[in-house]
């Protein structure tokens, strides 16, 4: 079974974390989510989630991959994690998935994982991945990356990540199951 670990940082994007754990979870995918600070994260709607455990708790060579929520300031306070970012490149260098939606792309760009790699991001966040090839698509893999606009592809970007970890199949049986056109 694949582990992927969420972090939540303060002003997350409630919809892009919940909506991901649930399909993952869904999926029968071990979601682990972990706070930067508090273990009660309030997001950026003021809707507070309970975290799994503390970052300083993770040992992420347990991990097959990270997925980074976005909104502001969480996708902010995710870059300016150096956990976060260690986690990040420890995870590419092992070529395990890395997936961040919305915001979040921004902290991708800073742990260096994204040079010449194909990105999305919400629009207007290009400017902070200089590095990358930026394609405006809601949902875009690249390799082990996988980058989704924002909110409203939240479920089509889990859905990509199950496929990345499972198949085809998954997606086609959770796709029906929760009642989500593809």
């Amino acid at each position: 079974m694949s582990r992927i670990l969420i972090p939540l940082a303060l002003g997350f994007e409630e919809i892009e974390a919940v909506t991901n754990i649930d399909i993952l979870r869904r999926a029968e995918i071990e979601v682990v989510t972990c706070a930067l600070d508090s273990i009660d994260v309030k997001g950026s709607h003021n809707i507070t989630i309970k975290a799994d455990t503390q970052i300083d708790e993770i040992e992420i060579d347990e991990f097959d991959g990270i997925l980074l929520p976005g909104g502001l300031p969480g996708a902010e306070n995710l870059k300016n994690s150096s956990k976060v970012i260690e986690f990040v490149k420890y995870i590419n260098k092992k070529d395990g998935l890395i997936a961040a939606i919305c915001a979040a792309p921004i902290v991708l760009e800073k742990a260096n994982v994204i040079k010449d790699k194909k990105v999305t991001s919400y629009p207007g966040f290009e400017k902070y991945m200089p590095s990358c090839k930026y394609i405006e698509k809601r949902v875009v893999k690249d390799g082990n990356l996988i980058t989704g606009r924002g909110p409203g592809v939240a479920s089509q970007f889990a859905l990509e990540v199950v496929k990345y970890l499972k198949s085809k199949k998954e997606v086609k049986q959770l796709s029906e199951t929760m009642l989500i056109k593809r």
